[in-house]
């Protein structure tokens, strides 16, 4: 390098001794190539003692040249596949305007696949899990889902065990309520699972955890995963847990949330931690595109001054529930920066997105998914919040978190499928024997209940909260206020190990994460981005027949991303009739229901509209329906799922289109009324 900049200032003045220097400089580049093998296997071993400027001048071009080449490549593999979308679909029929001319199914398939050829080879793996497993999907389109599916339909309706290893029959588990700190338990789990003994070890809680965390690939050695009663339960747990006490006097911790819809999870989070003196803050989102205001993103997480126990919690799910627009990953590592304690929503993520190189890389303090049983059918379950073991020190013990909703994971006591038909289960016949004897301890609680049975009133209280993903009961404590000594050690002692007891590891075949995993995180998101993007360009093109000012009015409003390659497979949007008056999400959710299609109702909010936009501020906006003050925009909301397939978007299409027909609503509503229900007011 000296020889070249020496070279460089001598240019010139020694032009004599050109060719000498050109020589050298041959000379230079040869010896540098003989040595390029042995300087990269040396660089294994020094690995990261090696400095930036160690690297050869040609190997750091040839490393930019194939970083260039891999980046054009994607850029316009994207570019074509937007541009397949937007043009390749409905060449004959810019516009529909009536619901009798859609394209039959066979038809609008055909289209979809000669627009998207990836598509192709995904189809027969995944479709032949769903013919397979879950043919009660073909009655019923099921787009209100988010989450992680555990068991098959065929699983979870046969008794009889697929594996020679000690198994679960169905319905595998049930939940039981336990008054214990998020902090105790964390500890318990990573620290006492080992003294607790083989029966511990190996009942079906920790089967269904081992399973849980291999398939998400969240490392045990890093993590601990708590369960809790559902997602707005272990989002008001953390809330009660974290310290947002700031250590050595200064301004107060904050919360800072990024969602562009209305969460109830969300909502619970930010009244604790405003209970507990935290500031909380939103984070805004752009009109129309609902991307992160970057600008006052940023402001936002360099606010306050930075503290070594942490500025706060940062709340970011990477994608929206409802609008299905994406955010960067590179937002948690800037607020991991700056100090914030980050928290992942994964609930909105698809089965295998958690598999993504970014999140190997960055790894989040907090983790929050959301499981449910079956597809489809049953929405129980649980949460699963994951705690980073080297952040537990954020975490205190609080006396409210003790009653806000930690479960276990126990043997099932009744079938929960079916109502008319249930079940005792021997559990000396099922499971591996528990120690003995099965006596709670100080910090658990003496009754245990489940999602298919009523739980006991013994020394407690019930409060049920409508939670996100159903009617869940959270337990509170009569007497909520431990003694100094529970506050000061309570963590809850392990079983004694009983004597020449042998392991024995249950195993739980969980036929829905097996199904996720066969499938694999490129083939589920390309099936997705596919059949979603057919939907964006398929609702733009609905338009009423009543032409007025050169066009018709447009059917459906959308919100957020339109096609786009990285887009999520949510999309929120509005249904309009012909006179431009919107048709209340309420109305459009029940009639959806009734052509066997379930929807979800939200509510977008924190919306930031630039200067050019300003006019829309008005037209767009509007009161919350529960009069609070708050303004945004009702919407209604599909998820597409893992198990989610061209018919059921095209069935979506096809009952939005039936808006399309002027009387449409009434004739509904007098359909309803003839069929002896009750009258849905319009």
């Amino acid at each position: 390098m000296l020889f070249l900049i020496s070279k460089y200032l001598s240019r010139g003045s020694k032009n004599t001794a050109a060719g000498d220097d050109d020589k050298r400089l041959k000379q230079k580049q040869q010896q540098q190539q003989r040595e390029m093998p042995a300087a990269s296997n040396g660089a294994a071993e020094v690995g990261r003692g090696c400095m930036a400027g160690c690297v050869p001048v040609c190997a750091k071009r040839a490393a930019t040249v194939t970083t260039t080449i891999t980046t054009t490549l994607a850029r316009t593999s994207r570019h074509n596949f937007v541009r397949s979308a937007a043009s390749g679909l409905f060449a004959a029929a810019r516009e529909f305007t009536n619901h009798e001319s859609l394209p039959a199914l066979p038809d609008a398939y055909a289209e979809f696949a000669a627009a998207f050829p990836q598509h192709g080879g995904l189809a027969g793996p995944a479709d032949a899990i769903r013919d397979g497993e879950y043919g009660h999907l073909d009655r019923h389109v099921c787009l209100d889902y988010t989450g992680m599916n555990l068991f098959s339909h065929a699983q979870m309706n046969s008794s009889v065990p697929s594996t020679s290893a000690p198994a679960a029959p169905p319905p595998f588990f049930d939940i039981a309520y336990r008054s214990a700190s998020l902090r105790s338990q964390v500890q318990q789990c990573g620290d006492g699972a080992a003294a607790a003994g083989p029966a511990a070890a190996g009942g079906v809680g920790a089967a269904v955890k081992r399973r849980i965390m291999a398939s998400l690939k969240i490392p045990e050695d890093e993590y601990t995963m708590v369960c809790t009663a559902n997602r707005t339960s272990a989002f008001r747990l953390l809330a009660e847990s974290y310290s947002f006490t700031p250590g050595g006097g200064g301004g107060r911790k904050k919360l800072l949330a990024v969602y562009d819809y209305e969460s109830e999870a969300v909502g619970a989070m930010a009244e604790s931690a405003r209970g507990r003196g935290a500031e909380v803050m939103h984070a805004s989102f752009a009109w129309p595109s609902m991307r992160v205001h970057a600008a006052d993103l940023r402001k936002k997480l360099l606010r306050g001054r930075r503290r070594q126990s942490g500025r706060g919690l940062f709340v970011f799910p990477l994608v929206s529930r409802m609008t299905g627009a994406r955010y960067p990953y590179l937002w948690m590592s800037a607020a991991a920066e700056q100090g914030w304690h980050v928290v992942l929503d994964a609930c909105a993520l698809g089965a295998k997105d958690l598999d993504t190189l970014g999140l190997s890389l960055l790894r989040p303090d907090f983790i929050v998914c959301n499981f449910f049983k079956v597809f489809g059918e049953n929405p129980s379950g649980f949460a699963g919040l994951f705690v980073k073991k080297a952040s537990l020190g954020a975490l205190e013990r609080s006396a409210v978190a003790r009653s806000i909703g930690i479960v276990d994971i126990v043997p099932a006591r009744r079938w929960s499928l079916r109502d008319d038909y249930s079940t005792d289960l021997d559990s000396s016949l099922t499971f591996p024997k528990l120690a003995e004897p099965l006596e709670p301890t100080a910090d658990d609680l003496d009754t245990t209940s489940s999602f298919s049975g009523p739980l006991s009133t013994t020394a407690i209280g019930r409060r049920t909260d409508a939670a996100e993903n159903g009617n869940t009961p959270e337990i509170c404590e009569v007497d909520s206020t431990p003694s100094a000594t529970e506050e000061d050690n309570d963590t809850p002692q392990p079983p004694a190990a009983v004597e020449g007891e042998e392991e024995i590891r249950l195993e739980v075949e969980c036929r829905g994460l097996d199904h996720a995993d066969a499938l694999g995180l490129i083939a589920i998101g390309n099936r997705l981005r596919c059949i979603s993007n057919w939907l964006v360009v398929a609702m733009q093109r609905l338009r009423h027949p009543h032409p007025e000012h050169g066009g018709g009015q447009q059917l459906v409003r959308l919100y957020g991303p339109r096609v786009k390659f990285e887009r999520g497979p949510s999309l929120a949007f509005n249904v309009y009739d012909w006179k431009g008056e919107k048709v209340a999400p309420l109305l459009v959710q029940k009639l959806a229901d009734r052509h066997c299609i379930s929807l979800t109702c939200g509510f977008l909010h924190n919306i930031w509209f630039a200067d050019k936009y300003e006019a829309d501020r008005s037209a767009v906006l509007e009161q919350r329906s529960d009069g609070a003050g708050e303004v945004g925009i009702h919407v209604v909301s599909a998820s597409l799922g893992f198990l989610s397939n061209f018919q059921d978007a095209y069935k979506l299409w096809a009952f939005v289109a039936k808006f399309l027909d002027a009387d449409f609503v009434e004739k509904e509503r007098w359909r309803y009324t003839a069929l002896n229900q009750k009258t849905v007011e319009v």
